[in-house]
């Protein structure tokens, strides 16, 4: 199999084109023949004409890859080795959304061939691959898993914004349904992964490692976020107190923040969900995530509040928020946490304006209802930098004060203006 794909005989599918899909399609592109599948036309042409629709490649990336982008799903059937890369969002119950894994898993199914393999990337609980995703192939194929076609699971470590641990820099974990699966697997990702590999010794161990991966980041930084939610009533700033523990040698850096975000903000309940399925129910993890979800609307009270404060009126005050996506430098706005911060600020009646540079207006108007102002404009109550674009980092007190009140108050959610700001009313997390 791996030499009939270098050597273009065979050709390599990857289904779902987004953030994660288009980058891997890309970099196997360029070794072997490859279908770049998703199914929405209208993404599919952006990228005929060598524009990613995720803003997160440049039209050169495209260059000198033996590609075929298509929304057809019948094209799948001339792949023999196929990677699915879908998202794996949750519910508004915070339970998993397995549909578009699904759906996909039933697009591959109609398509596989005996011999055939099939990877999936996308993030899922520990088991997903063998006992949701495997019947679905089988049944749409017709042939009979580990006999007639075999899987394997090679979790996404794509960070979106991250121009310096891009897909081949990044150690790749694989893992198959069995020893041959493992080595196939193996050896096609070895071809375009510098940075090594590392293999797993089941699919479970493998999706549980991805799973892992977030939910500690998560759990820690919800750790911060408690800890700012205490020093704040002691009056001290967090980051200072981060600062001063961190002159510790075995002190861990994290921060407090909004976590949103498709990953960090969406992966934990994935293993909470599967571990109350098995009776168990999680403590740690169920209460971190409880915390990081109410970091947005705790900021936005945090402003009503110092707005009292100083005697403003809350009904009509204007607040300014400066950043939209969910993490800095990205159009990405899914599970975005500025919008609990928006919404919570128009519950009391709080005139918000939004301005973001990379932001889709139209997109967050239909994920959230309201969009970005045209211009910025003069005189706001208060302004919060929820988002650190690089084109904010730019800016100085001056500036601030120059679209503020005399008394505004600047909320540095990230705290990356401590030591800028000595006018404005300042507060950070």
């Amino acid at each position: 199999m791996y030499q009939q794909l270098i050597n273009k005989e065979a050709k390599l599918s990857v289904v779902g084109l987004g953030y994660v899909g288009l980058p891997i399609a890309l970099e196997f592109a360029r070794k072997m023949k490859v279908i770049g599948f998703d199914i929405k036309p209208s993404r599919v042409e952006l990228m005929k004409k060598g524009i990613d629709p995720s803003n997160e490649l440049e039209t050169a990336d495209f260059d000198g890859c033996d590609i075929e982008f298509t929304s057809n799903p019948s094209d799948l059937r001339e792949a023999t080795f196929h990677v699915v890369a879908v998202p794996t969002p949750i519910n508004k119950h915070n339970l998993p959304d397995l549909n578009p894994l699904l759906s996909a898993s039933r697009t591959v199914g109609k398509a596989l061939k005996k011999g055939d393999f099939v990877v999936f990337e996308s993030t899922v609980y520990p088991g997903c691959t063998e006992e949701d995703c495997v019947p679905i192939l089988e049944e749409e194929s017709g042939l009979k898993f580990n006999k007639d076609f075999k899987v394997g699971y090679s979790p996404e470590r794509i960070n979106p914004g991250d121009k310096e641990h891009t897909l081949t820099k990044i150690l790749k974990i694989v893992s198959g349904s069995d020893d041959e699966a493992l080595e196939v697997i193996s050896d096609v990702y070895g071809s375009i992964i510098k940075a090594g590999i590392h293999k797993a010794s089941s699919i479970k161990v493998a999706e549980a490692a991805k799973i892992i991966e977030n939910t500690q980041r998560d759990v820690n930084i919800a750790l911060m976020n408690e800890l700012s939610l205490i020093f704040n009533r002691l009056n001290i700033n967090t980051y200072e107190v981060l600062e001063a523990a961190g002159t510790k040698w075995n002190f861990l850096r994290f921060f407090p923040g909004l976590v949103g975000g498709h990953c960090i903000g969406v992966d934990p309940y994935y293993l909470t969900y599967k571990a109350n399925e098995l009776g168990y129910h999680s403590k740690i993890i169920t209460g971190g995530r409880v915390i990081n979800d109410a970091m947005g609307p705790y900021v936005a009270k945090q402003v009503v509040k110092k707005l009292i404060s100083k005697g403003h009126k809350i009904n009509g005050s204007k607040v300014l928020i400066m950043g939209a996506t969910f993490k800095e430098n990205v159009s990405d706005i899914r599970n975005s946490k500025v919008a609990d911060v928006y919404n919570e600020l128009r519950s009391f009646s709080v005139d918000v304006d939004v301005a973001d540079p990379h932001a889709s207006s139209e997109e967050l108007m239909e994920e959230y209802g309201y969009g970005l102002v045209d211009e910025i404009k003069e005189s706001y109550h208060a302004v919060i930098l929820a988002v650190n674009h690089d084109e904010y980092m730019k800016l100085d007190e001056s500036y601030f004060k120059s679209i503020a009140i005399d008394d505004a108050l600047f909320v540095d959610v990230k705290g990356v203006f401590k030591e800028k700001i000595k006018e404005l009313d300042y507060w950070s997390l």
